[in-house]
């Protein structure tokens, strides 16, 4: 099976432009102020109608409330919903759109629980843990602690680069792989050359 592959952090729309040139199936929105990848609801706005057909708009959530969800699904357009911090099941499967769960591998995270714990999400997002970053840390984990036997698709993250993909997809089979630091030039600013390298990789790993 194909693996698929987010480009995530997007804060321009020339980057979310070459995301889509070079084949990424989806592009991350992050819609929490902390992070150097943070977008506005309007730039999120622009960069979702300028992208192409097939291209799924995921936006990124840290404990938000679900005031602040609604309106961005609402004003952006967004297909999918990613949650990053605390928020139970009930909160991501409130908002009619399918979801992904972030888990930040701590210490003795039991992902069999975890997916216990968000029946409905459509996949779990495996990332490293990094104290107060929840996300695009550019930290790897250890791949051998992500079990073969999920049920749920695992979406790999944490620390990928045009360098390691290969051997991750190798190695766990992912459903699909995300990154974000590992194809920028600056935080938030993505490398077209770093995007077209990542993608060469991945395509690689599947041979």
């Amino acid at each position: 099976m194909r693996t698929r592959v987010k480009i995530c952090g997007i804060t321009r729309v020339e980057d979310g432009l070459a995301a889509a040139y070079f084949g990424a199936d989806a592009i991350g929105l992050v819609f929490y102020a902390p992070s150097p990848r943070h977008v506005t609801v309007e730039q999120a706005r622009v960069i979702s109608r300028a992208l192409p057909p097939f291209v799924t708009r995921i936006g990124l959530f840290v404990d938000a409330t679900a005031d602040e969800v609604y309106a961005t699904i609402e004003a952006v357009g967004l297909e999918v919903l990613q949650f990053h911090g605390n928020e139970p099941a009930e909160t991501c499967e409130a908002f009619a759109r399918p979801y992904i769960k972030a888990v930040r591998m701590a210490a003795g995270v039991d992902l069999h629980a975890q997916q216990s714990n968000y029946p409905g999400a459509a996949a779990l997002l495996l990332d490293a843990h990094v104290e107060h970053a929840p996300g695009g840390s550019g930290e790897l984990f250890d791949w051998g602690r992500v079990p073969r036997d999920l049920e749920k698709p695992v979406i790999l993250a944490g620390g990928l680069t045009p360098a390691n993909v290969h051997d991750a997809i190798m190695q766990i089979r992912p459903f699909a792989v995300d990154v974000s630091s590992g194809v920028e030039k600056a935080p938030g600013i993505k490398d077209e050359s770093k995007i077209s390298e990542f993608m060469c990789a991945v395509r690689a790993g599947q041979q």
